[in-house]
């Protein structure tokens, strides 16, 4: 991600970054207080972190590191049955969502708190929001279920834009809105594919 190699001090230094972001904003998080925070020196922050543009990236993937080691457990926990590993893996994202001081930064951003946080993190979620399909599409293949390649990608697709619009402004309970993709879910995969998607 263009930072440079992680020491001893480059978790505390982010994890100390999402504390100071969720309490003041991005405005507030500079390489000053971060040190100071820490305990280490100025120039050790930049030696971990780079610029204030690579910490607010590595912030980033800090916290989806979480949700993903989330979503892979709630997997190994249902190997036999992929909508109660659907339903899971929704439900301990959105549980964790409500609980990430983060993630609740990110939404009062996007909301106009912080205007200054939402491109840098915007740029980046594009390629993060690949990444998880990605690993989503591998996982739920595993399961054989009777679907094309392309309409497994569809629901995948649904299924986590629909997860990240209730991330930042959920409308249920978190136990609610996994029963309701679980269902949808389950419909989709009773279907066995008629005709291969086409698209464009």
């Amino acid at each position: 991600m263009g930072q440079p190699g992680a020491g001893q001090h480059r978790r505390p230094i982010i994890e100390a970054a999402v504390e100071m972001t969720a309490r003041g904003g991005w405005a507030a998080v500079t390489m000053a207080r971060l040190a100071e925070q820490v305990g280490v020196s100025r120039q050790t922050v930049y030696n971990e972190v780079g610029s204030k543009n690579a910490l607010a990236d590595a912030m980033l993937a800090h916290e989806l590191d979480r949700f993903l080691a989330a979503i892979r457990a709630a997997f190994d926990r249902h190997p036999e049955d992929l909508v109660e590993a659907i339903h899971d893996a929704v439900r301990d994202v959105l549980e964790m969502a409500g609980n990430n001081l983060l993630v609740r930064a990110i939404a009062s951003a996007t909301h106009g708190a912080d205007t200054e946080l939402v491109p840098l993190l915007t740029t980046r979620a594009e390629t993060l929001l690949t990444e998880v399909e990605k690993m989503l599409a591998d996982r739920v293949e595993a399961y054989r279920p009777a679907l094309t390649s392309e309409q497994v990608g569809v629901v995948i697709d649904v299924v986590t834009r629909t997860v990240l619009s209730h991330v930042v402004q959920p409308t249920g309970t978190p136990a609610a809105t996994a029963d309701g993709l679980a269902w949808l879910a389950s419909r989709v995969l009773a279907e066995p594919a008629r005709t291969p998607l086409r698209f464009g």
